[in-house]
């Protein structure tokens, strides 16, 4: 069933198209595809991050399809215009990490149904790095991966990790696991935060950009994480940790002054990772598909070229 795609301010591929899927358990969400260029090399899975909506990625869409590729992206439940899950749309939530796998198989039934190209590659992007590195060790069918500023890791100070933990866990005990976990607004960042410092980006115009998309389509937006999500987050970033590293082809890009998810398991991974690199971009914040025009372009150029050494 076709769903809304805001056109204006993904500034993307006029061919993008939406539509809604429901999930086993009953939520309705949100898919976007953007059509390849010419002749199509393949498909990518295209993960978001948490907070995010398929319009922030048009951009980076029209690099991928201008390179052959088709685009298949989602909302994950609780965020853009999938369904939310509790009574104040604007805490970001979750029930079981795992339930993102069930969003993801909506993904892959519809990249099958509108025949798109293969074969399939995977390209996540913070909590969707998360998701996709979750996803690769339960066998996701990609032919390479490429993640940016993963969540593999929850960024927490150490001497209140413990109160995270302990906070986080009592919470789902005691009834008030909707609440926002402490130091957080149910305001989306890019309207709380002023450019000056942000952790997203060092340009103006993509920061301008994201601003653009939360004002015009307030709906798209969301706040900070319920302490339900944040004790999820951290039990699946445990429990990855423990697991092997899939044999995948994997590129990842860290941005040189990451602040917004912890970097030593990335360091750690990535070290051990046979068929593995990690790609240190100096000078960028958090969204490396969002950074300057430089460091944006030849992000890119690095993403196709390791696409295509895996056709």
């Amino acid at each position: 069933m076709p769903a809304p795609f805001h056109h204006a301010v993904a500034e993307g591929p006029e061919t993008a198209r939406a539509e809604w899927v429901t999930t086993p358990d009953g939520l309705r969400l949100r898919l976007a595809i953007w059509p390849a260029e010419g002749d199509a090399k393949g498909t990518i899975l295209l993960f978001p991050g948490r907070t995010e909506y398929v319009e922030k990625y048009g951009q980076a869409a029209g690099d991928l399809t201008a390179a052959g590729y088709a685009v298949i992206s989602i909302d994950w439940r609780g965020q853009g215009l999938s369904d939310r899950l509790l009574d104040n749309p604007a805490t970001g939530h979750i029930m079981d990490f795992d339930d993102y796998q069930l969003d993801i198989a909506e993904l892959l039934q519809a990249a099958k149904a509108h025949n798109l190209p293969r074969p399939y590659y995977f390209l996540g992007h913070s909590m969707g790095g998360g998701i996709g590195l979750r996803a690769l060790m339960n066998g996701l069918p990609v032919k390479a991966a490429v993640f940016t500023a993963p969540m593999w890791g929850i960024l927490i100070a150490p001497h209140l990790r413990p109160v995270a933990w302990a906070l986080s866990w009592a919470s789902r005990h005691l009834g008030f696991a909707h609440v926002l976990a402490p130091g957080t607004t149910r305001e989306t960042y890019v309207k709380a935060a002023p450019f000056d410092d942000n952790s997203l980006t060092t340009d103006p115009a993509m920061y301008a950009y994201m601003q653009r998309q939360v004002t015009a389509h307030p709906e798209l937006a969301l706040g900070g994480p319920s302490l339900r999500w944040l004790y999820e987050a951290l039990v699946e970033c445990r429990k990855m940790a423990r697991l092997p590293t899939p044999a995948i082809p994997t590129l990842t890009f860290l941005g040189s002054n990451e602040r917004i998810v912890t970097t030593t398991p990335i360091h750690k991974r990535m070290a051990n990772w046979a068929d593995g690199k990690l790609q240190m971009v100096d000078g960028a914040e958090h969204e490396v598909m969002m950074e300057t025009p430089a460091i944006r372009a030849q992000a890119f150029r690095e993403i196709i070229a390791h696409f295509d050494a895996h056709r």
